[in-house]
């Protein structure tokens, strides 16, 4: 069975908690990212952070971007899935939790993203769209 390892974008980049939304949306402009794990100083995943999260959460309620925090954004704790998960876990945990992506952890370690768009690439069609229809309601 094919493993989130196989299938993720490896190196993800994060925000670091303490840095700013400004600076987050500077990354995922240079990235060409729509999102970015917010990682705190211990190095362990605090949440992941969306540029609708900036846009709603912040800008829409006339927060300054340059002032607020990522770590401010990260809520609970993050949906996360095992670097030697399967692909059944990774869509019954995307399913579960309605998100497009998921933080990919080895240990403790952050070592990439699985994407609807990997998921995709990687499965027949059939489950990809049971998955779209699922984060979709």
């Amino acid at each position: 069975m094919t493993t989130a390892r196989e299938i993720m974008t490896p190196d993800a980049t994060c925000v670091g908690e303490k840095e700013t939304l400004a600076d987050a949306a500077r990354k995922m402009s240079e990235l060409g990212v729509g999102s970015l794990p917010i990682c705190g100083e211990d190095n362990r995943l605090k949440g992941m952070l969306t540029d609708r999260d900036i846009v709603v959460k912040a800008l829409a309620q006339g927060r300054d971007p340059s002032s607020c925090t990522a770590g401010e954004f990260a809520q609970g704790k993050p949906v996360t899935i095992g670097a030697d998960d399967d692909t059944t876990e990774i869509l019954r945990t995307m399913s579960e939790h309605k998100v497009r992506r998921l933080p990919v952890i080895d240990g403790h370690q952050l070592v990439g993203i699985v994407a609807v768009a990997d998921v995709a690439r990687a499965l027949p069609d059939r489950p990809v769209g049971d998955l779209i229809d699922a984060i979709s309601e």
